[in-house]
């Protein structure tokens, strides 16, 4: 029986008191008996959480009441077993490093597609102004080899800083398109649709929540294989059921776990 639930949020919003709520967040999760991790930087926050439903949906109520985080949207799986094995909340100078600091995404959203539109577009062919759809993974290569959207633009770049050299690189391939950025829940693909607009490309998307709202939405039309997540359930299947159900801190911050993956 699946009795964890399973949320990913994110926002960029300017927080100028970190240390005093990381103590706050971490307090308040501990007490929850909540797992996982929440990095917090000048931009925003970014979460990975699991735990009983109430002991989830008590901690959102309570963090929505900052007004910072009242409209945070989350992505919601589950899963038989706890997938982390402890609670990190760390600072960060970046919740999203993508070592570019004219991106301020706390200043104004990069325009969006829900699921359900892109599904839509990609049945028929085309956006509903005709014109031919580019759909931009935006993650480390390791993540792409476990499914990616039928046709997706793959750059194999192995860290997220290598982004914009290779969005200059290839920038001209996009004329006359509209591209729609895309990645695990939504934080990477929003950074990369402002760079992207910044750097001239005319007509840019983010996939609103990333894959793992595609997923809850619309399930696996046009996607092929498995969407790799951070923490000990490895990767989810289009249905959000889990590869595996360990117990781990997200791979990129465990030693453990992380042995063998590209960073």
């Amino acid at each position: 029986m699946q009795e964890i639930l399973n949320i990913a949020a994110y926002k960029f919003v300017a927080i100028h008191d970190s240390p005093e709520l990381r103590e706050d967040l971490r307090a308040r999760t501990q007490a929850l008996g909540l797992m996982g991790t929440i990095l917090l930087a000048p931009e925003g926050i970014n979460l990975f959480l699991a735990g009983t439903a109430d002991a989830v949906h008590s901690f959102l109520a309570d963090l929505r009441t900052d007004a910072r985080f009242a409209d945070l949207e989350t992505k919601e799986s589950w899963s038989e077993t706890q997938p982390f094995r402890r609670m990190l909340v760390k600072l960060k100078r970046e919740i999203i490093r993508m070592d570019h600091p004219a991106i301020q995404p706390a200043a104004g959203r990069a325009p969006g597609v829900d699921a359900l539109t892109l599904k839509r577009w990609l049945d028929q062919g085309h956006d509903d102004e005709g014109r031919e759809i580019a759909l931009l993974d935006t993650r480390n290569d390791f993540e792409v080899d476990e499914g990616t959207f039928d046709g997706a633009i793959d750059w194999r770049i192995t860290k997220f800083t290598e982004f914009p050299p290779a969005l200059k690189a290839h920038r001209a391939e996009f004329e006359g398109k509209t591209v729609v950025s895309f990645c695990t829940g939504g934080i990477r693909c929003e950074k990369a649709a402002i760079l992207m607009r910044e750097e001239g490309v005319e007509h840019v998307l983010q996939l609103e929540g990333g894959i793992l709202k595609y997923f809850e939405e619309v399930g696996g039309a046009h996607y092929h294989g498995d969407c790799f997540v951070f923490d000990g359930r490895r990767a989810l299947a289009p249905d959000l059921s889990a590869r595996a159900a360990d117990a781990s801190a997200r791979a990129s911050e465990d030693i453990d776990l992380g042995r063998g993956l590209k960073k």
